[in-house]
């Protein structure tokens, strides 16, 4: 670990997403020669009270951040959006209209909403190695001494995770692997799952601009929720109930009212997705592919999905999770490849990899250890490449009918376990941890019934007549693009020939899947649901093509590996930090504008301005509500606003994000909350495999523009008592 230490000395200061235990090694120097006040004591400590106690995952794929020491807590309108969602019904459509709670008593339980808080994380990939290696040379002649020396290296792992375990009671530990599984760090964690909703502006303000807007700049969407997280009377997690009270955190973040200018030092800590520099060229191009066959079908899907949204109040009200969780990817990807064509990204990775081999083959050690690592990598990108794309071709089509789903739900569950451990809700599962061993199986007839009772939330958002226009779109798109090969074989329907819309009725009348009553009353019969069938049909074709599309899985593995170590080894004394695996980290730069061509240049900062002029009462997307106007109109802006008396928008900063920082915080050089991080701009869409420092920006929600909206819009200014404002 000291070698890659010792790679980021000196690094930029807008490129990284760099971990917390190393700041004061890699970059606590730069940071303050660019402006901050802080020492990395103040921002990551395991023994005091630091910033990273203020950060959270909120609800397994966004950040948030404690604004006061009673646990009230502020992330992106678009992170608090699916809850909002289940928590509105038609008479209080909380999604539309907005909500804020006047009082404790008014904050709104929900159900399934969890937080997570960092705890420590301490590099043990020196132990793990050691492990592996005193047993690869213990057992030296055995044949298997590899799988013997993995099995030591997994037997210190779990020794690793017991001793955390009894230390950190109520946490959780697990071991996360970082640069391509050469570097190691055991993090342990505290998940808190009673969490309750305070207030958000109405969709009109939180996703104001909607798609139209979605990764692009100028902004003007006031993108933020707030919740309270609370716990038990020791402040330690609990499970919902009346007598839990507000948790304390060991820290919350100052709330400043100052403002940025341009040139300003800012920095961004949170909960980074996933990034892809260490990747191959081959590989990058095998992605792009990929995502053209899951753009299409979402095309498809999401126009039906849209204007059965636009016909009816209620059904957008259903299906507006449904949009935004399948349309934010959709235009992603569409960026990402416009931007890889008009950043040259394939040739410019063509040539870093030719770079690399030159200095691989100039050394015989360097040629033994890394000389076939892209070769290998590329050969298994090849082989998969068909049944990749194929299997997109499913599984972004015929898999997302409604009763299809359900019904791949229940055969999966059959002959399972119920009820036992669940996936890590750090990674966003669905339960926390639970001792006692493994969980009883049940028998097919119980299973049924707790699938059943599973599935039954979901007819809250389902609209049968909209399912079925899906449907039909769906298995049409797949007929037409699919390989006829890969089309199911059906008992009583040829798939290439039938009629299409008599095929979805006949299944949607008869499917248990299609109707709460039917599925609350089903039994064994339901192994004879024509869903079943159809479902049975398709993953006839569909597992196959899985099992070819991630065959060459040790192979790619070590490529990876050997191939990011030799990088690593190329480029000694340059940046570099690991890609992001949804483990927290920091970012920072500074507040800038940007000029994304040719005689265009961005400001870095939008108004309330903004907001008025885009305004379109003929476009739901640009609706602007009523009481905001009137604030506009008025100048009721409080204090709120910036030198000039406007109320700013959103700024940019050059800060390296991705997927996951949604939420995050944006802080000053004291440490104070500016701003919310809720997107990227279009014209760097590619950032997630090569930073573009000219172009590559942050875009952030002004907390004053936050501010504004909670006090002056929704009437909750009680809030900023529990704030510490700096002014």
């Amino acid at each position: 670990m000291a070698a890659l230490m010792a790679i980021a000395v000196g690094s930029r200061a807008d490129e990284g997403m760099w971990l917390l235990p190393l700041l004061q090694q890699m970059n606590e120097g730069a940071m303050i020669q660019l402006g901050s006040r802080l020492s990395a004591e103040q921002i990551y400590s395991i023994n005091n009270s630091s910033l990273k106690d203020a950060i959270v995952i909120f609800g397994g794929g966004c950040t948030g951040e404690m604004i006061s020491d009673e646990g009230l807590l502020v992330t992106n309108h678009h992170c608090g959006y699916g809850t909002i969602q289940r928590l509105s019904t038609p008479e209080h459509n909380y999604l539309e209209d907005g909500y804020w709670a006047m009082n404790r008593s008014e904050e709104l339980p929900a159900p399934g909403l969890f937080v997570v808080y960092l705890q420590y994380m301490q590099d043990v990939t020196d132990i793990l190695q050691k492990a592996y290696d005193d047993a690869l040379s213990a057992n030296k002649k055995a044949d298997d001494k590899e799988a013997i020396a993995e099995k030591a290296r997994h037997d210190m792992e779990e020794e690793v995770l017991a001793s955390i375990r009894e230390d950190w009671p109520h946490c959780e530990a697990i071991i996360e692997s970082f640069y391509s599984e050469n570097v190691y760090y055991v993090i342990v964690y505290k998940i808190y799952q009673d969490v309750r909703f305070v207030g958000a502006p109405p969709a009109s303000m939180g996703k104001f601009g909607g798609e139209a807007d979605n990764w692009e700049w100028p902004r003007h969407t006031c993108d933020f929720s707030m919740f309270r997280v609370y716990a038990g009377p020791d402040n330690e997690p609990a499970s919902y109930s009346e007598e839990n009270v507000p948790y304390r955190p060991k820290q919350s973040l100052k709330v400043s009212l100052r403002g940025v200018k341009e040139g300003d030092f800012a920095f961004i800590m949170g909960y980074p997705g996933s990034t892809q520099r260490f990747q191959t060229a081959a590989q990058m191009q095998d992605m792009i592919d990929a995502n053209d066959v899951r753009v299409a079908a979402r095309t498809v899907r999401q126009n039906v999905m849209w204007a059965g949204m636009e016909s009816d109040p209620a059904i957008r009200l259903q299906y507006a999770s449904k949009y935004s969780g399948s349309s934010n990817g959709w235009k992603k990807w569409q960026g990402q490849k416009q931007s890889f064509a008009d950043l040259d990204i394939i040739a410019r990775e063509e040539q870093k990899e030719a770079e690399f081999m030159a200095w691989v083959n100039a050394d015989k050690k360097r040629v033994e250890k890394y000389g076939n690592a892209i070769s290998d990598i590329n050969s298994v990108v090849a082989a998969r490449a068909d049944a990749k794309k194929a299997q997109y071709y499913i599984s972004e089509s015929l898999s997302n009918i409604s009763p299809v789903q359900s019904a791949s739900t229940l055969t999966s569950s059959l002959g399972r376990p119920m009820g036992g451990p669940g996936r890590s809700m750090i990674r966003g599962g669905g339960q926390p941890p639970m001792g006692g061993g493994p969980a009883p199986k049940v028998d097919t007839l119980q299973a049924i019934k707790m699938t059943a009772e599973r599935l039954m939330s979901g007819f809250r958002d389902y609209n049968d007549p909209l399912e079925r226009q899906m449907a039909v779109a769906m298995i049409n798109f797949y007929r037409d693009n699919a390989q006829p090969e890969n089309y199911p074989q059906l008992e009583d329907a040829d798939f290439a020939t039938m009629d299409v819309e008599a095929f979805v009725n006949k299944l949607f009348d008869e499917s248990a899947f299609t109707s709460p009553e039917k599925l609350q009353n089903a039994g064994l019969e339901i192994l004879n649901d024509p869903a079943v069938k159809f479902a049975s049909a398709i993953n006839a074709v569909l597992n196959p093509l899985r099992q070819t599309a991630s065959a060459g899985g040790e192979q790619l593995s070590a490529g990876n590996h050997a191939l990011t170590a030799g990088l690593l080894e190329w480029k000694a004394g340059e940046p570099s930090y690991p890609d992001a695996n949804f483990t927290m980290r920091l970012t920072y730069g500074n507040v800038l504008p940007y000029s994304p061509k040719d005689g265009v240049t961005y400001w870095y900062y939008t108004t309330l301005d903004g907001v008025i002029e885009k305004e379109d009462p003929n476009d739901y997307e640009f609706h602007v509500p009523a009481k905001l106007k009137e604030i506009y109109e008025a100048k009721d802006f409080g204090e709120y606003v910036n030198e000039d008396g406007k109320v700013p928008a959103c700024f940019l900063t050059n800060c390296d994000i991705t997927g996951g920082n949604s939420g995050s915080p944006v802080m000053d050089a004291d440490g104070c909350l500016i701003g919310l991080a809720f997107d990227g701009n279009w014209e760097s869409m590619s950032s997630d495999v090569m930073f573009e420092p000219d172009l590559q920006r942050c875009i952030c929600v002004d907390i004053r523009y936050v501010l504004l909206a909670m006090d002056k819009v929704g009437g909750a200014g009680y809030l900023l008592d529990e704030m510490n404002l700096i002014r």
